[in-house]
């Protein structure tokens, strides 16, 4: 006998879950989370939150609250590279866009700052307002096993307290269960890549030390030390978790042996060669050992099971996109779930999620790994080698400072290895850029855009079908408001003009025809907003008399260059397609 029914199962309650969660319950989806966990992450493992989760925490109305938690996009990017905190500095990169011109880019591309957000502290966040929105969430309870038939999935669980075993009846299964997912092994997802290619260790601790960074505010402090090649970063790292007294250090070990047996005194050891002051009073917290993968899932449903975060992403934390893209995958799902449950989409609105969401997977995956091959031009350019002893590398190391013309040509060399982590630190494209192609995009029938600048490095804002809104700010009242405040909310948006009237109208009766809500908005003087800085009449690329269609999820479903005969057929036409009705 089935104990429990629900619409939507998530397993998992990471960031992946937690915002599922969230999502559903902001929507109005009958759900329940389950966990093995008993509360939500015990370490500070993800931390960057980029610009695009805040805009859905935004978008949720919690984006004060997650702020106001982490630690601000000020105190982020004198990212440093040394041989010790108290030794040597070999040079200093501006990262997580804090570089007057990097900056620049970062303003205007959204209404909402990074920061950076310990997932101890995100998931709290997340877990309490999805439980206030409507959430039954169940810690102390495992995944066991699964069986789809035509009209659900029946999911056997486990009670970890009590041992007792039931059945969770569920439309929809979300597998948030993490990078050993066993929903995603049970469904039997393809996956490409490798796991466990190099071995890291994660050191928590306390200790002030304010005097070494505080002038250098950062996360994170790149250590250049012998043995740093063993994990395949070729760094050490001391990441900051709260300025400027709780931290987090990464070290590697070689996963072709037997696990270092981790105690206090070898994590104090290791903790005070990174400072280069062993008379720093040390507190560890944990520790914990974890492989460095290069794994993606080739799709990321099967029948009515889908998997999210790291059950279909799994890389090292290089480019910070981990947990950022783990929501991501979770905001794209919520909305569709949402449609089909309620009759207001037919299920091949769901395919798209696969469509949408593997590609950048794979593209993360991918982006993180060359992420770490790129430190070695850094040791390349020092003539640093892993199986130097201290001495030899403390001399290769000064090299750099030497009054010839090798030293002049390893300084240049260094010079140049240091801005190619921009593609780690600043890669503004990779965190903003992504455009979609599925059945919940129409296509316009204009080429994607050409780029002016490097992809991966800049993003380029478009309205093209399948990109995210831009950003740019509308007037009311004298206020400022985002585009992005226009879309979301779990309902389409349009955007026209003055001239472009008829589109709001039929937005309007359209809505009502299909029972889909449909935010419209007319841009210009009198209309709904104004065009303060007449930025959206630059970033449009539509007419005045055209429109932009917005789904749920802040990206653009379909665009109509100018206005048309009969803007209710069109529009009816294009939202039936997008919605698989």
């Amino acid at each position: 006998m089935t104990a429990l029914e629900t619409d939507v199962l998530v397993i998992g309650s990471g960031p992946a879950g937690a915002s599922a969660a969230l999502f559903l319950a902001t929507y109005g989806v009958r759900h329940l989370v389950v966990t093995k966990y008993r509360w939500t992450a015990n370490t500070p493992r993800a931390h960057i939150t980029n610009q695009r989760t805040v805009e859905i925490m935004r978008d949720m109305g919690i984006e004060r609250e997650v702020l106001a938690e982490g630690t601000p996009h000020e105190l982020m990017g004198d990212t440093v590279f040394c041989s010790s905190l108290a030794g040597d500095e070999i040079g200093r990169v501006r990262t997580w866009f804090t570089h007057p011109s990097r900056e620049a880019d970062y303003l205007a591309a959204s209404p909402s700052p990074n920061c950076d957000l310990p997932q101890t502290l995100f998931e709290p966040i997340l877990i309490g307002n999805a439980a206030a929105r409507g959430s039954h969430i169940r810690f102390d309870t495992e995944y066991v096993g699964l069986v789809q038939d035509e009209e659900g999935v029946t999911v056997q669980v486990r009670d970890r307290l009590s041992g007792h075993e039931y059945a969770i009846r569920a439309r929809y299964v979300i597998a948030a269960d993490g990078g050993r997912s066993k929903v995603a092994a049970d469904i039997g997802l393809p996956m490409a890549g490798q796991m466990d290619l190099a071995g890291s260790m994660n050191i928590v601790f306390h200790a002030d030390l304010s005097r070494f960074v505080a002038h250098r505010p950062s996360v994170l402090y790149w250590v250049l030390q012998p043995g740093a090649t063993i994990g395949g970063i070729g760094l050490g790292l001391i990441r900051m978790v709260r300025p400027w007294n709780e931290w987090l250090v990464t070290w590697g070990y070689d996963i072709s042996q037997p696990p270092p047996q981790l105690d206090d005194d070898l994590a104090v050891g290791i903790v005070h060669s990174l400072i280069g002051d062993d008379t720093v009073p040390v507190t560890i917290r944990s520790f914990s050992l974890w492989g460095n993968n290069k794994m993606y899932a080739e799709r990321y449903r099967e029948g009515r099971v889908f998997a999210v975060g790291d059950a279909v992403h799994r890389h090292p934390p290089s480019n910070g996109l981990g947990s950022n893209t783990s929501v991501q995958d979770a905001y794209n799902l919520a909305w569709k779930l949402a449609f089909v449950l309620s009759g207001r989409a037919g299920t091949g609105l769901l395919d798209s999620f696969d469509a949408e969401r593997a590609p950048v997977g794979r593209q993360i995956v991918l982006r993180a790994n060359k992420s770490i091959e790129e430190f070695g031009a850094i040791l390349d350019a020092l003539g640093v080698q892993g199986d130097q002893d201290v001495a030899a590398m403390q001399r290769a190391i000064a090299s750099r400072g030497e009054e010839t013309p090798e030293g002049a040509a390893r300084r240049e060399q260094l010079r140049k290895a240091l801005e190619l982590k921009d593609y780690e630190f600043n890669a503004h494209g990779v965190e903003l850029g992504q455009r979609y192609a599925s059945g919940a995009v129409i296509s316009d029938g204009t080429p994607e855009p050409s780029y002016t600048r490097d992809p991966e490095l800049f993003y380029h804002p478009t309205t093209w079908p399948g990109a995210r809104l831009p950003h740019c700010w509308l007037g009311r009242d004298g206020h400022k408001v985002s585009t992005l405040d226009i879309a979301g909310k779990g309902r389409f948006a349009l955007l026209t003009g003055l001239t472009g009237r008829p589109w709001a109208r039929a937005a309007a009766e359209v809505a009502v025809e299909l029972a889909v809500e449909i935010h419209p908005v007319i841009v210009g003087p009198g209309g709904d907003l104004t065009d303060l800085y007449d930025d959206w009449a630059r970033l449009r690329e539509v007419d005045e008399d055209g429109c932009v269609l917005v789904r749920p999820d802040a990206h653009v479903a379909w665009r109509a260059p100018r206005l048309v005969s009969d803007p209710r057929e069109t529009l009816t036409r294009v939202l039936r397609a997008v919605l698989d009705r």
